[in-house]
């Protein structure tokens, strides 16, 4: 039996790094408004565990991105398959991460998918050439290392 799961990434701003996300891997920002608001009217949680993004209630220290074709759970918002969640931590990132992401680009589209991901934010750190192929090392809006195959 395979296990589901989603990868959970520390974080200073939840919202702006699930939007970027989002926006990189053509993902879904999960709504999690329709819950949010059933617990802030039976008084479960208060004002201070939410905030505001995109015109609508969201959780104040997690946001998170899901694949478009995956199922949800309609009451929460929350992703049933592929999904990353992105929690607000305080403390900053202080090295290079541990674990990382690989996007690919179609064939012949690498040029073109590196200005659009730069566009939306991310930071060109080097390219590199090896015996096992090339790729180009990026960084998030928070400085999160990830690569361009």
């Amino acid at each position: 039996m395979a296990l589901e799961w989603k990868l959970v990434i520390d974080v200073a701003d939840p919202h702006r790094q699930a939007a970027f996300w989002a926006e990189a891997l053509g993902y879904v920002l999960e709504d999690h408004s329709p819950q949010i608001e059933a617990l802030l009217d039976r008084g479960v949680i208060g004002p201070e565990a939410v905030t505001e993004f995109g015109g609508r209630h969201a959780w104040r220290d997690l946001a998170a991105a899901r694949h478009p074709d995956d199922p949800f759970d309609a009451h929460s918002g929350g992703g049933l398959g592929r999904r990353l969640l992105f929690q607000r931590v305080p403390e900053p990132k202080t090295g290079k991460n541990r674990l990382h992401i690989d996007v690919r680009a179609a064939p012949g589209e690498r040029e073109d998918e590196l200005a659009r991901l730069v566009g939306l934010g991310a930071t060109v750190v080097r390219r590199v050439t090896s015996a096992g192929g090339e790729w180009i090392i990026l960084t998030d809006p928070e400085g999160h290392e990830f690569c361009l195959q």
